[in-house]
């Protein structure tokens, strides 16, 4: 520390000008003044660089940010003359220099110093800049005249007596209202209807900002496996993986994403670091809203080998904040420590990017990655479950026999849950197999019930018991799990084509065709949802989309181009049964 000491001096300073003014900065300062970790102070020199160069985007180059790298803004604001060119040196200074933050012991500490040296010019700069402005709009987007200070200022206030006694009446009326209202509990009240108020969230793609490139494996299994532990509260409603997904790399704003899903609030990560052992992580819990209010804010840096412990602590850290109480069961399940070696846990989730792409490419890497994590350590649930998926999708796209796929799928399966029996995806895979593949409809029902009560987020889950619903003729309940399900992941294809199918069950083939009709707008060739169309159009008797649907469907039935096409012919000539006749 003593390296810095004087820069650490002079950036306090800075930081107690800055106070009540201007917040992003002053948020990401305080941090930065508060930290004696060296990498965590090129990381939060980089976070204050960060909120400097987004805000002078907008304001200068009159565009959004987004996603784009600094280092090409700071070109940008550089090349039209925006910024003096000797403060442009020091951004990128300290732009390229913080992404060593990111590495531990890659750098050596006395990088630190002119870091923080060349930091402290640019926000003197910076300020400078905001007080020179003809009209200045401050960060909380507050409008002011050239050389005053935003509102909140403390500084250069009028001396005037009127001006002292206004604000002295102004001070006794609030203290009288706040003794009121202490006197009641109703600040108590108000601060626990507001956090009650939270009752969903979406969990954002985890940002990184390492300067690290190819690590979407972690940060994507990361996000689905700290989605996948909250989803067992179930005082909240946790948006899916899949619309989670849908937002990564968005330009849209906090309030835009929650309106899209309909939650309350949204949870932001940032990959900050990445070691041998141990990386860091910051969350920023954010309610939706004019102001996009932070509720909660919080640091980490997590041994690699106990992130498992790091995603349960997470989830009933937030259930605090927002006031839901965990059931009993839920606290236990949350309270379970598991130590898993690094090297066992990346190779998970690196099999978690190939589970979904059932090409057998795909399929024998997950494979790969699996096998070789069990050699490490065979007690750990999740990889018999991954290797159970694997298999699950050989037997459906028939690369391999059932006689060889069929026992090593129920094999894995029931290694994983002997190793984990509260294994909520476990549960439910174990439940689609009883409804598809053994055709034993009440064992598939009392399997979803339970993988529900393990984690009942879970629309996938939720939206294949509610198909198994509609085979046992229990509509309106089925029609009940189709919509939460569809509520849970709304943006995921899957979920929404079940829940079409499930329309058509209760008879309603009009929103049914609709909701199809929205997948294929995206996804043409979606089969889930042209075999949909298909049945809902019939239903509908809007024929010419029964052909459409059929275009894509025939092909999987080995028909030819030309045959797809003569049939459209006579479907236009002669109508539609002469056409399904043919």
């Amino acid at each position: 520390m003593s390296l810095w000491l004087a820069e650490i001096k002079d950036l306090k300073k800075i930081y107690e000008s800055v106070r009540g003014k201007l917040p992003g900065l002053e948020k990401e300062l305080e941090r930065l003044i508060g930290t004696d970790d060296e990498n965590m102070l090129l990381v939060y020199s980089r976070r204050c660089l960060e909120v400097i160069v987004t805000w002078l985007c907008e304001q200068e180059l009159k565009r959004q940010r987004g996603t784009e790298p600094l280092q090409r803004i700071i070109d940008k604001l550089n090349k039209e003359g925006k910024v003096p060119h000797n403060i442009v040196v020091s951004m990128l200074n300290v732009n390229s220099m913080s992404t060593f933050g990111a590495h531990p012991k890659e750098f050596e500490t006395e990088q630190v110093k002119p870091v923080l040296h060349n930091l402290k010019t640019i926000i003197k700069w910076y300020l400078d800049y905001l007080l020179n402005q003809e009209s200045v709009i401050d960060e909380s987007g507050t409008s002011r005249e050239k050389g005053k200070e935003p509102v909140n200022s403390t500084e250069g206030k009028s001396k005037s007596g009127k001006k002292i006694i206004l604000l002295a009446g102004l001070l006794l009326v609030v203290a009288i209202i706040i003794v009121a209202l202490t006197q009641y509990d109703f600040i108590g009240k108000l601060k626990n209807a507001k956090a009650e108020s939270i009752g969903s969230i979406i969990v954002l793609p985890i940002s990184n900002i390492t300067g690290m490139d190819s690590l979407e494996w972690l940060v994507d299994g990361m996000q689905a496996s700290l989605i996948q532990d909250m989803g067992r509260v179930s005082g909240l409603d946790i948006r899916g993986t899949t619309t989670s997904r849908t937002f990564k790399d968005s330009n849209k704003t906090i309030n835009e994403i929650t309106s899209e899903c309909n939650t309350d609030a949204a949870l932001e990560m940032d990959l900050l670091c990445i070691g041998e052992d141990s990386l860091c992580l910051q969350t920023r819990l954010i309610e939706s809203g004019s102001e996009e209010k932070e509720i909660w804010t919080a640091d980490y840096k997590i041994a690699r080998n106990k992130i498992q412990n790091w995603y349960n602590g997470v989830t009933k850290q937030i259930a605090k904040e927002v006031n839901v109480e965990l059931s009993p069961d839920e606290e236990k399940l949350l309270s379970k420590s598991r130590i898993v070696d690094k090297e066992v846990y990346d190779a998970y989730l690196k099999s978690y990017q190939y589970w979904n792409d059932y090409s057998l490419e795909s399929l024998n890497k997950a494979r790969e990655f699996l096998n070789s994590a069990i050699e490490k350590d065979s007690t750990w649930a999740p990889l018999y479950l991954g290797l159970a998926h694997v298999w699950m999708g050989i037997i459906q796209m028939g690369f391999e026999s059932p006689d060889i796929a069929i026992p090593k799928m129920y094999k894995n399966l029931n290694k994983a849950l002997e190793l984990n029996p509260d294994l909520s995806a476990a549960l439910g895979l174990r439940a689609l197999i009883a409804h598809v593949v053994e055709w034993d409809w009440e064992k598939s029902e009392k399997e979803y019930v339970k993988a529900l009560a393990v984690n009942p987020n879970d629309a996938l889950s939720r939206g294949l018991y509610a198909q198994l619903l509609c085979v046992l003729q229990k509509t309106d309940e089925a029609l009940s799990q189709g919509r939460l399900a569809l509520d849970l992941d709304p943006l995921n294809p899957n979920v929404k084509g079940l829940y079409a199918s499930i329309l058509i069950c209760g008879g309603d083939c009009k929103t049914a065709l609709d909701l199809a009709e929205e997948i294929t707008a995206s996804e043409p060739g979606n089969y889930m949802a042209n075999y949909v169309i298909l049945f809902a159009a019939f239903k509908c008797k809007e024929y010419d989309k029964v052909i459409k649907a059929e275009k894509y469907l025939l092909p999987v039935y080995n028909v030819k181009e030309d045959d797809i096409k003569e049939i459209e012919m006579i479907f236009n000539e002669q109508g539609f049964i002469k056409a399904y006749e043919k």
